[in-house]
């Protein structure tokens, strides 16, 4: 299997801007709009655009995108989730069989709305004339790209999960991603023309043509003729969503993430009980990782238990971030690991990359399919593989999370930012940052910002090892395999191995000398391009 251990390698400086992404193909292609005279956001965009062809395996044109933006003076948050059809019910799915959302097929699939986000910001924050951002998405996907190894390790694990696909929904997959029969080598040159295609189309007639135009129509003309349930009335209603970032303080720092359907949350509340902690200077100390990993197991139930779309449930955010509530979290920890529960608070497959341009904007966008190359369904000649987002709703009656028409799912994919307080009493950017891979992100999020708090710059945050709760159990990186004993003594079921699952990130930090300090960690093939 291959091996995801990060390599040891330097921080990237660069005096004007700076693109970090897990292609070096997409960082290239942000870096060149930025020279280009274009604004973070120009960068971002086509830094996001070139990944849905150079790493399909993690995202594409058919996903969700969340971003963060300082703009030199404030930070913007952006949603840019699809909603469930308004045809796509619990008791339907019930009725045809199943007990929770599948992650293949029609049933998965919710409205795509990353194209739409690439638009919004791109308007509010954008120089460069959209056709220009584009361009480089497309010139990969006709000219071609080679293939770099992790890459090249999930096309193949993507191909083989989704091998038993079978249907008419499914027949775009394999001429799109396996035209030849299999997954491409490490080095080989991927044309992708039917994407090709799709973003030329998006070059030339803008986003409103993938939700009300030609583009819009052919997938609500597939979904009607293979059994789905996406309507042109779900796409045309599509709206993406500013909002407030909601944001915490550690030692310090700020922590700054998009608000719920998103697990951003996670990361805050085990910040805010881990601000009340000793974790002494090393956050790779057995007793520190403990702590760590309880405040986080606390979070994440929750996280689980209390959040959805807000627009349309009483997510209870302000409430799991009061000071007495965490402090009541935060009792609960003890010597050993502890049965966890949630709380009742108070009320009131993935893609990341960072950007930042000389006049002090900074962005932090992060992009997804969810599950490998999402649903399986591949609108056929366009390229499009759309979104199995939908699998993150639950079908327990009254949950928050419940599925519903028109409703948003839980979302694991969050841009983070780090902003650190001024001795006057305010607040000043730091920079964008995020760890891709489901329930690993807030988890990647929270381990980044203890590192960078002991005095790590980005590169060494991204690249120290990390640890995973996953369920009642945790899963540490050879690196942190010395803490297990302890971890067992303390009651955690502990495995050590390399499977991948933790996570690959990105981040940008403002230096005090001027001009920027960039990581791109080493567990994927990423680049941090700078100029």
């Amino acid at each position: 299997m291959l091996s995801l251990l990060p390599e040891p390698r330097p921080a990237v400086r660069a005096e004007h801007g700076v693109v970090a992404t897990s292609h070096p193909a997409a960082a290239e292609a942000g870096r060149d709009i930025l020279r280009a005279g274009g604004t973070a956001v120009d960068a971002a965009v086509a830094t996001a655009a070139a990944l849905t062809v150079v790493e399909p395996t993690s995202n594409g044109i058919g996903g969700d995108a969340f971003a963060l933006v300082w703009d030199g003076s404030r930070l913007h948050g952006y949603n840019g989730s699809g909603r469930a059809p308004a045809a796509l019910t619990g008791q339907t799915l019930r009725e045809l069989g199943h007990d929770q959302v599948p992650l293949h097929g029609w049933a998965a699939v919710t409205v795509p709305g990353q194209v739409r986000a690439w638009a919004d910001l791109h308007e509010r924050f954008g120089r460069l004339p959209w056709e220009r951002v584009l361009e480089p998405a497309v010139r990969l996907a006709s000219e071609g790209c080679p293939v770099p190894p992790v890459v090249a390790h999930y096309w193949e694990r993507g191909l083989a999960a989704a091998a038993g696909l079978t249907g008419p929904e499914f027949a775009g997959f394999v001429p799109t991603f396996a035209p030849t029969g299999g997954a491409p080598r490490v080095g080989d040159t991927v044309r992708l023309p039917d994407h090709a295609r799709t973003l030329s189309r998006l070059a030339e007639c803008g986003a409103d043509d993938f939700y009300t135009g030609g583009i819009g129509r052919a997938i609500a003309e597939f979904a009607s003729r293979t059994g789905g349930f996406l309507t042109a009335e779900d796409l045309a209603r599509h709206e993406g969503e500013w909002v407030e970032p909601v944001i915490t303080a550690y030692r310090g720092y700020a922590v700054a993430e998009i608000p719920p359907n998103g697990q951003g949350i996670a990361a805050l509340v085990a910040l805010g009980i881990l601000e009340g902690l000793d974790l002494g200077p090393d956050p790779a100390d057995p007793t520190a990782l403990h702590l760590q990993i309880e405040a986080m197991r606390l979070a994440f139930a929750d996280t689980f238990a209390h959040v959805g779309d807000p627009q349309h449930v009483a997510v209870p955010t302000s409430g799991l971030l009061d000071a007495g509530y965490l402090a009541g979290r935060r009792s609960l920890i003890g010597e050993r690991a502890s049965e966890v529960r949630s709380g009742s608070p108070p009320r009131g497959g993935t893609v990341l990359l960072c950007t930042a341009d000389a006049n002090g904007t900074t962005v932090g966008l992060i992009q997804s399919n969810f599950h490998g190359f999402g649903s399986g369904v591949v609108v056929p000649g366009w390229g499009i593989a759309l979104q199995n987002r939908g699998s993150g709703f639950v079908l327990d009656e009254g949950h928050p999370n419940e599925l519903r028409p028109g409703r948003r799912p839980f979302h694991t994919i969050i841009p983070g930012f780090l902003l650190r307080h001024t001795e006057a009493g305010g607040l000043e950017p730091v920079g964008p940052f995020g760890v891709m891979g489901g329930h690993m992100q807030a988890q990647g999020h929270v381990q980044v910002v203890l590192q960078t708090v002991a005095g790590a710059d980005p590169q060494e945050a991204l690249d120290a090892p990390r640890w995973r709760v996953e369920g009642d159990v945790v899963l540490l990186e050879p690196g942190l395999a010395d803490a297990a004993d302890a971890l067992r003594r303390r009651g955690h079921a502990v495995r050590v191995g390399t499977d991948g699952g933790f996570g690959r990130g990105q981040a940008i930090w403002r230096s005090p000398e001027g001009g920027w300090v960039a990581g791109s960690e080493t567990r994927c093939d990423g680049l941090a391009a700078g100029y």
